[in-house]
């Protein structure tokens, strides 16, 4: 009986499937829905935006946004500097770390701390894109979008109570878009004076992190703690506007702000040689510092006296005491044809003591070469009286980094006046009809200055400073800005021409103090100038 059932249930088995099957598939062909259409298929370049970047999300920024620049360029140089700078940025961090972790782990009872291992992996951080931006500042701007999937191996072992555990580091992770900030910029390598980095949105981070073998990123919850914890904690400390500076060179040093004033009072000159055929000379003295474009300053003439008294007082920026000089110059005045010089002899600012008055009686030289048998012949002497007085802590700009920064007027400022300072930086697209040899003159209430002459350019740049002391604000005046171009050609029909011009109405450089701008030059098609103007006072 027992044989039957069990033959009969095979059987029954096999027929149950049989008829399941023969259903199944009558219901599958004959009960299909209607309304079931095809799929419609669009071309990529009739989806909108949209639509794209969900069907490409790992779309380089530089496709998606014309603001980004396409820098394989630099990526190629990561890939075959990478085994270099894995080393050289891990020797970094460890010398870094070293004595932080030293001047910490007692807090805590730690024995100490370790690097086992710490490499960077093989594989190099790319860059999807980078945004540029242009200000009128001596500054820049740059946004890179970086990301990371990188294989690094960090070990650390930590030894504690007599026990020792190793936590490790792999699989990395990030996703940034930081923002690079380079100012301000100055005239000495590596031409910026500080980085300022921030990021523009929170980081993505992710990593392995195993502690004994463990994956401890694999505990339920832990891992999206850690992550968020990360995030924020980055985000408190460097999320814009809040930025990471590096400082790279010293601004003061770099940007050679004053740091003080050099005080020259002209006594007198003794037994100077007779230049005339006539009677006696008419000597009078120049000064210049070097190291800058300041002016040169000139006593006046003492008609016919070979042992002249002057008792005049200069004044003069000095912006490095260390490597600047005072030049002294006698000439001997003539009505007709070039002024004869009489003697010179320089005087090395770091030998002057500060805030502490100094007569000297210098010989007059024919050059400043000390083997030159030139300078053996008896030429007079120039009797001045030299003072240094750097300036105070108080007084030096607080925020010479910033650009926008307004100095204080110098020491001998008029009460109620002020020192209007003119910088002209660059031009755009000047052009002339027979030449473009391009120099800018600046006139301000009769007085006339210059910069270099740039050859064959039609985008010039000059960074020249210029400045005028005032005795009252120039609401009412305007700044005279012309850009001319000279031949360097003799003979030519047309020497000189006028590239263009612009007056500057200089109000509102007295009411907000300064002003940078492109202005747009008259009488030239295209032509712009760059201009900067600060009006400080005491």
């Amino acid at each position: 009986m027992g044989f039957l059932s069990v033959i009969l249930g095979f059987c029954g088995f096999g027929v149950g499937i049989s008829t399941g099957m023969v259903l199944g598939y009558y219901l599958f062909i004959y009960f299909q829905p209607c309304d079931v259409k095809d799929p419609v298929i669009r071309p990529l370049v009739e989806q909108d935006s949209q639509s794209l970047l969900r069907l490409l999300p790992e779309i380089p920024l530089w496709v998606k946004n014309p603001d980004y620049d396409r820098i394989d360029w630099l990526n190629k140089f990561l890939e075959v500097m990478w085994p270099y700078l894995d080393k050289a940025i891990c020797k970094t961090a460890k010398n870094i770390a070293t004595p932080i972790i030293a001047e910490q782990i007692p807090k805590y009872k730690i024995e100490s701390v370790e690097f086992e291992t710490l490499t960077l992996g093989s594989l190099p951080p790319t860059f999807q894109g980078m945004k540029v931006y242009l200000t009128e500042e001596k500054e820049l701007i740059m946004e890179p979008s970086l990301k990371w999937a990188g294989n690094p191996n960090v070990i650390i072992a930590v030894k504690a109570f007599g026990l020792k555990a190793t936590v490790q580091v792999v699989d990395l992770q990030v996703f940034a878009q930081p923002r690079i900030t380079l100012k301000p910029l100055v005239p000495s390598f590596p031409c910026f004076a500080k980085i300022l980095v921030s990021l523009m949105e929170k980081p993505h981070v992710d990593f392995g992190l195993k502690l004994a073998g463990a994956d401890l990123m694999s505990i339920p919850g832990l891992y999206r703690f850690v992550q968020e914890l990360i995030k924020d904690q980055v985000a408190n400390m460097y999320l814009w506007p809040k930025t990471l500076e590096v400082q790279i060179l010293d601004p003061t040093k770099a940007m050679k702000k004053p740091v003080g004033i050099l005080h020259v009072k002209v006594l007198r000159a003794l037994k100077l040689r007779k230049k005339d055929l006539l009677g006696a000379s008419d000597p009078y003295v120049k000064l210049k510092l070097t190291e800058t474009k300041a002016p040169s300053k000139k006593t006046t003439v003492k008609h016919k006296n070979l042992n002249p008294e002057w008792n005049e007082e200069f004044s003069m920026v000095v912006k490095d005491p260390e490597t600047q000089a005072l030049e002294l110059h006698v000439y001997d005045w003539e009505q007709i044809g070039k002024h004869e010089k009489m003697g010179m002899n320089v005087v090395p600012l770091k030998e002057l003591p500060p805030d502490e008055p100094k007569n000297m009686t210098l010989d007059l030289l024919k050059t400043i070469d000390p083997s030159d048998v030139q300078n053996d012949k008896l030429r007079g002497q120039i009797v001045v009286e030299l003072t240094y007085k750097p300036f105070k802590e108080e007084d030096l700009p607080k925020d010479i980094e910033n650009p926008s920064a307004v100095q204080k007027a110098p020491e001998g400022t008029p009460p109620g006046g002020g020192v209007l300072v003119v910088t002209v930086h660059e031009a755009q697209d000047v052009e002339g009809k027979h030449h473009t040899n391009p120099y800018v003159r600046i006139i301000f209430r009769g007085e006339e200055r210059k910069t270099k002459q740039i050859k064959k350019s039609r985008d010039p740049r000059w960074e020249e400073e210029f400045t005028f002391m005032l005795e009252e604000p120039p609401l009412k005046d305007k700044l005279h800005v012309e850009v001319l171009s000279t031949s360097t050609r003799i003979g030519l029909l047309h020497p000189k021409e006028t590239l263009g011009y612009v007056d500057i109405s200089l109000a509102d450089v007295i009411s907000n103090k300064r002003i940078n701008e492109k202005f747009h030059l008259i009488d030239s098609k295209n032509g712009r100038i760059q201009i900067e103007l600060q009006w400080q006072t005491s």
